[in-house]
């Protein structure tokens, strides 16, 4: 079984995480210098002092939560030097979907067109625009071909939606959309998991790891 410590279990994300662990054969252990790997869904600032343990005993580090400022990107990557640290905004393997169809659309696109993304919360998520919309622009920038004139990112907050990213663009002679939805908060509670599990075996280098 892989040992886990889970920062912020109390949390909605983290008490999705408990809910599935016995499935995935893992086991939460309530001690980070016992863990094989620790996942974190709290507070940026919960974040980095919990990334200063993982530091100390050598722990790859599993990051879902969002909200981090430039500052808290600059402690994690001082602290990669040392440690294997996935991050992702969004840890559904539908999202990193999202990314390949979009790369496929915009590498073959050749006419100028703007691109529109849109995403929707529950009331309750704090930082606006999301971490994953953030995500999706600068996945858009790294593979555009300068055929992207404009990227706006529009944000609601709606009771209980998990999360709804839509990729709109816009073309003088139609539209084409991309679109994900999330059903239920397992599915971020399994796709960290799946990322534990994978640093667990594979043991890789220090580093920051993201989904593609």
């Amino acid at each position: 079984m892989v040992k886990i410590f889970i920062n912020g279990e109390s949390g909605k994300m983290g008490s999705s995480i408990i809910k599935l662990i016995n499935d995935h054969d893992f086991i939460k252990v309530e001690k980070i210098k016992l863990a094989d790997v620790v996942i974190d869904f709290s507070h940026p600032n919960s974040t980095l002092k919990i990334l200063q343990d993982c530091i100390k005993y050598r722990k790859p580090f599993v990051i879902g939560t969002t909200g981090l400022s430039k500052i808290h990107f600059k402690e994690i990557e001082e602290a990669s030097k040392v440690i294997p640290i996935f991050h992702s905004a969004n840890m559904s393997k539908g999202i990193s979907n999202l990314k390949e169809s979009l790369s496929n659309y915009v590498s073959k696109s050749s006419e100028p067109m703007s691109c529109i993304i849109e995403e929707i919360h529950h009331t309750e998520k704090i930082d606006t625009p999301s971490g994953t919309a953030l995500e999706l622009r600068d996945h858009i920038i790294s593979i555009d071909n300068k055929n992207i004139e404009s990227i706006e990112i529009t944000s609601k907050r709606i009771e209980n939606v998990f999360g709804i990213h839509k990729v709109s663009f816009v073309k003088k002679d139609g539209v084409t959309e991309f679109k994900h939805e999330a059903l239920s908060r397992d599915i971020f509670a399994r796709g960290a998991l799946d990322e534990a599990r994978y640093i667990n075996e594979n043991e890789p280098l220090p580093g920051i790891y993201k989904n593609p």
